[in-house]
């Protein structure tokens, strides 16, 4: 049989496995049920603005690896770009990530970095372990005031669950500042792809050896055709099933067009229940260098994943998890199929994650085919 793969989504993991294959000569077929390439990093102009409009949320470049932007940064140009929150919770505007502005603006002070560290030092609950949940971790973090304000109201927004059964890893993710860096991320690369993210997925599939299908499901009667399938869809899809439906968030979207410009940023957040979306996202502002008279904004609202919706968080509880346990185990039994990406793999990962663990993947799937090895189905 010739040696044929075949990759299932056209969002980044599956795209650059896909061009890694074909660069290094072999045919590869895509299948991509979506009428568009790029996943949810997905971006189109907008007929009526020429705003560039990120459709399923904002995606924004921020890594420290030089391995992810040497390989991203040959498909375009990217602009740097500061991502600065601002965040509505008790009738006021606060700043975020929590830093010396936004202590001293909730507690009325004027304290120095040092005295802003002592003083949330001491508001710090002191829960007797190393935090194991999200209201352990923030609890102990920042203490119970900035806790309600800014994440308990907004955590049972975006999840639906309480605090104590999410993992406190979601926590550790955001920074503490007692500084007036007002940055969302630490990353040495901070940037915005000038024309969007669609393209750059577009050139990746470019390869005369990828044929591409758009709006095409993977038929399973067609897997001896190829050597191997990358699959990067829900890991309980695959399995029909089987053993119960996973939980996923998805995002609902209201748009909005007005002039001018209608909330002076990229993103406000609404931490508690004055509004009942999460986040208003103006998505000229997420292209500084762009001039537009009018302005694109969306209002996000999550919810718990139908099965006719898309899925976009896998929601992971704090502690065990036996249905996922179920699928890893049958995943991993499962021959000439390799589950990947975070809905394949059923983890949350930011982009430049992403975009390393399909480069570190590619380079062990091109040792194992040039040394005739197995390819793992899941990879570390």
């Amino acid at each position: 049989m010739t040696t044929k793969f075949c990759v299932i989504g056209a969002g980044f993991t599956g795209s650059i496995v896909a061009e890694k294959l074909a660069a290094s000569g072999y045919q590869v077929d895509v299948y991509e049920t979506r009428s568009h390439v790029a996943g949810n990093c997905y971006t189109y102009r907008d007929k009526d603005t020429g705003i560039l409009v990120h459709k399923y949320g904002p995606h924004i470049f921020h890594t420290d690896s030089e391995k992810v932007w040497s390989y991203i940064s040959q498909y375009s140009k990217f602009i740097p770009f500061s991502n600065k929150v601002k965040a509505v919770t008790g009738g006021k505007v606060y700043s975020l990530p929590i830093n010396l502005h936004t202590i001293n603006q909730v507690f009325g002070k004027t304290f120095s970095p040092s005295e802003a560290e002592e003083y949330i030092s001491s508001l710090s609950v002191d829960i007797g372990r190393d935090p194991q949940t999200f209201k352990e971790q923030a609890l102990a973090f920042v203490g119970e005031k900035i806790y309600k304000l800014f994440f308990e109201t907004y955590t049972l927004k975006q999840w639906e669950i309480d605090p104590s059964d999410l993992p406190a890893s979601i926590l550790k993710r955001l920074p503490l500042r007692f500084n007036y860096n007002d940055n969302y991320f630490n990353h040495k690369y901070q940037v915005m792809p000038e024309e969007g993210y669609t393209p750059i997925v577009e050139k990746m599939l470019s390869s005369e050896r990828i044929n591409l299908s758009l709006e095409t499901s993977f038929d399973k009667s067609l897997l001896p055709e190829y050597s191997h399938v990358f699959y990067t869809g829900p890991i309980d899809g695959w399995f029909d099933y089987k053993y119960g439906r996973l939980p996923y968030r998805t995002l609902d979207f209201r748009s909005f067009k007005s002039q001018g410009d209608f909330q002076g940023n990229a993103v406000i957040n609404y931490c508690d229940n004055s509004e009942p979306f999460t986040r208003i996202t103006e998505h000229k502002h997420f292209a500084p260098w762009e001039t537009h008279e009018q302005t694109v904004c969306f209002k996000e609202f999550s919810r718990a994943c139908l099965p006719e919706d898309e899925p976009y968080y896998p929601v992971r509880f704090a502690g065990k998890n036996d249905m996922l346990d179920e699928y890893l185990k049958v995943a991993g039994n499962t021959p000439k199929v390799s589950f990947m990406g975070r809905l394949g793999q059923f983890k949350y990962m930011d982009m430049d994650v992403t975009i390393l663990s399909a480069l570190n993947a590619s380079e062990k799937i091109l040792e194992c085919v040039t040394h005739n090895l197995d390819i793992p189905s899941l990879f570390s």
